[in-house]
């Protein structure tokens, strides 16, 4: 998998062997930056934004995002074999000074808690058959780590049903194949 734009285009980066886990395609990961450099219903920018990386993964999200200019990215995973292809991935591209890793698990309220900051993307792309989405959104939402005008954009299965609380208020929603990008954000 290589970098699609920015500083670092045509980079590569690592991807984990096995079949725990599951990159983000190319041609999501550059529609879902072209949504946020052209649409209208956000005005949230990549650069110099902070974003929030929850089941990083390899990091590929968070990598293109620091490519594009984002100023810090905090990666979160707790998968201990994709989290070793994670730091490999920031230490050759020479990310150190604006990447943070969280080993965490996600589903825990605490987790939260610590974070104490504001970030002006929350990136989520969980496993495919984790049903349990609205939990990390109402955590987002009760420890306010969303920006005034951040977005959160989710990656589901296209077949997937989640059932959102009605403050979240989902802005746009595109299919690609199996993937569905969600951006959105709660009421204030």
């Amino acid at each position: 998998m290589r970098i699609i734009g920015g500083d670092l285009k045509g980079k590569k980066v690592l991807l984990p062997e096995d079949s725990n886990t599951r990159p983000l395609r190319d041609m999501v990961k550059e529609s879902i930056f072209n949504i946020l450099t052209h649409s209208n219903k956000f005005t949230v920018q990549i650069e110099n934004s902070k974003i929030l990386d929850l089941f990083s993964g390899v990091g590929s999200f968070g990598i293109e995002a620091l490519s594009r200019k984002a100023k810090e990215i905090t990666f979160v995973e707790n998968y201990s074999k994709v989290i070793e292809i994670l730091e490999k991935n920031i230490n050759n591209l020479g990310l150190h000074d604006k990447s943070k890793i969280l080993k965490f698990d996600i589903f825990e309220e605490y987790f939260y808690q610590k974070l104490n900051a504001k970030f002006n993307i929350i990136f989520i792309d969980a496993p495919f058959k984790e049903r349990n989405i609205n939990f990390v959104i109402k955590n987002i939402k009760k420890n306010n780590l969303l920006d005034k005008n951040g977005i959160i954009i989710l990656h589901r299965q296209t077949s997937t049903q989640d059932d959102f609380d009605n403050d979240f208020k989902i802005f746009e929603k595109k299919k690609y194949g199996i993937s569905t990008i969600i951006f959105g954000t709660y009421f204030l």
